[in-house]
C-alpha cells in the first residue's frame, strides 16, 4: 500500500504545532519539581534547627542550623511555645526558571521540646 506525498508534510505541522505545549508542559513539571524540592529542604532544615533548639543551643546557633540546610534566602522565625516547646519555622521564595514561571512561597515547621538536664 502505498501513500500520498501529501501525508510526510502533515507530520511535520502536527509536530510543529505539538512543540510549544510539550515544551510548557516540560516547564511546568520542572517548577513543581523545584517547588517540591525547596519544601523537602525547609522541612528538613526545620527540623535540624527545632533539635539545636531542643539541645538549648543559642538563638544564633539555631538559626545558622536552619539557614544551612534552608534554600538560599529563606526566613527563618523561631517561637517558644508553653511546656518548654520551641518552634521552628522556615519559609523560603522559588522562582525557578527566572521569570518565565511565577514564584511561589514554601514552609516548613517543626515543634520540639527542650532537653532537661539529669540532677545529679
Amino acid at each position: 500500500m502505498t501513500t500520498g506525498s501529501g501525508d510526510a508534510g502533515m507530520v511535520t505541522a502536527e509536530t510543529a504545532a505539538v512543540l510549544p505545549v510539550l515544551a510548557l508542559v516540560a516547564a511546568v513539571a520542572l517548577w513543581g519539581i523545584a517547588a517540591v524540592a525547596s519544601q523537602v529542604r525547609c522541612g528538613d532544615a526545620a527540623r535540624e534547627a527545632a533539635r539545636a533548639a531542643a539541645r538549648g543551643e543559642s538563638a544564633a546557633q539555631v538559626r545558622s542550623a536552619a539557614t544551612r540546610a534552608a534554600p538560599a534566602g529563606a526566613r527563618v522565625v523561631i517561637s517558644e511555645g508553653p511546656d518548654a516547646l520551641v518552634s521552628v519555622t522556615v519559609e523560603a521564595r522559588v522562582g525557578p526558571l527566572g521569570r518565565w514561571l511565577p514564584a511561589t512561597t514554601v514552609s516548613g515547621t517543626a515543634v520540639a521540646e527542650r532537653e532537661t538536664r539529669p540532677v545529679g
